[in-house]
């Protein structure tokens, strides 16, 4: 290889080539974030429609439960995706500029909501 296709092939490369295994698995991770959110929401639409099947023997306490249970799962679930969507650019960027940090925070606020409404869905089985 001589110099001058070694010159025309370093200025082919992208930042984002240069560290393309890093981005393939930040896109691998925004993925399984989105699956993660469908499946939450999916939850929330499996209990309140289970719930209104069984109408005929619940309370209207536990109406508002699976009401609550059904929107709070939709809501976590957008709330998942938007949050996967920002922590992917912010990914891409830190990756770049290889200031990388893991993002404890948006996984742990996102740990505690799904375990609070799984505490709630825990508690509405128990009265139900």
């Amino acid at each position: 290889m001589d110099s001058k296709s070694r010159e025309l092939d370093d200025h082919s490369q992208t930042v984002d080539s240069k560290f393309i295994q890093q981005h393939l698995a930040n896109e691998r991770t925004f993925l399984a974030w989105v699956r993660t959110a469908i499946a939450i929401i999916g939850v929330g639409f499996l209990v309140t429609n289970l719930h209104f099947t069984l109408k005929s023997s619940l309370s209207a306490a536990s109406d508002l439960i699976a009401t609550f249970i059904g929107l709070s799962s939709v809501g976590l679930g957008i709330l998942t995706i938007i949050l996967a969507t920002a922590s992917y650019f912010k990914k891409v960027k830190a990756i770049n500029q290889q200031t990388f940090q893991t993002p404890k925070i948006t996984v742990l606020a996102l740990c505690i909501f799904i375990a609070m409404i799984a505490l709630v869905l825990a508690f509405y089985f128990l009265i139900v």
